[in-house]
């Protein structure tokens, strides 16, 4: 067990003892299995690793556990877009950000001393003492991207991307009710909103376009590198 986490272990045994929490043993058993993993988990993913070392704690107990933990510092609680409570380790004196891909939901961490130094500043400029804060950037990640076919139809793209407009197919009627509404080859667009069901909304020109699903299926389009 490296050092650092060595070190997390015995706080978390003094301070869990000085609090008098319950079950301490098998506590410790799930605070060792959280230690091991060197990723955002949840409740459900430690709950199944445990089960296969072994283990048979119940969901609540291993939940009330992780809750324990955040409570302690031992632990960082994250909801990210998809609204999925994932756990971190929050190790004493440092800090990280994430990028989270809105594809395959990969999560990935990162540090930057620069950005961190910059938003410091950017709160002093305003006067704003900055207690904490958490950067989260949304995108695709490398291997979604290798994944994905240079172009795709509009309905697939999700909320975010810059593209532009490569194709309109379709029969007649569909392609002179895009172009009635203002979309044509050679737009550029951003997506606002896309659910994944009923409609969703672009943006082109500086206006709103509302469209169905079986319309935007029409639309041919290519991601655009900012």
């Amino acid at each position: 067990m490296k050092q650092i986490h060595a070190t997390e272990r015995e706080q978390f045994v003094k301070l869990f003892r000085e609090q008098a929490i319950d079950q301490l043993e098998e506590r410790l058993v799930v605070l060792d299995a959280f230690l091991l993993t060197e990723e955002h988990v949840t409740c459900d993913d430690l709950a199944t690793y445990l089960r296969d070392q072994g283990y048979d704690f119940t969901g609540p107990f291993i939940s009330e556990t992780l809750e324990l933990m955040s409570h302690f510092g031992f632990a960082q609680k994250n909801r990210f877009q998809n609204g999925t409570q994932h756990y971190e380790h929050r190790h004493l004196g440092q800090h990280h950000d994430h990028m989270i891909c809105t594809k395959c939901g990969g999560i990935v961490e990162f540090e930057n001393r620069q950005l961190e130094e910059l938003q410091q500043r950017i709160a002093r400029d305003y006067g704003f003492y900055m207690l904490q804060h958490q950067m989260e950037i949304y995108g695709i990640c490398a291997p979604c991207q290798a994944e994905r076919a240079r172009s795709m139809p509009l309905v697939l793209a999700k909320q975010g991307e810059l593209l532009v407009i490569k194709k309109l197919i379709g029969g007649n009627s569909a392609r002179l009710r895009l172009m009635s509404m203002g979309l044509r080859v050679g737009d550029q667009i951003e997506i606002l909103t896309n659910a994944g069901k009923g409609q969703m909304v672009v943006v082109a020109e500086n206006q709103r376009y509302v469209l169905g699903r079986g319309l935007a299926q029409k639309i041919i389009v290519e991601q655009m590198i900012p």
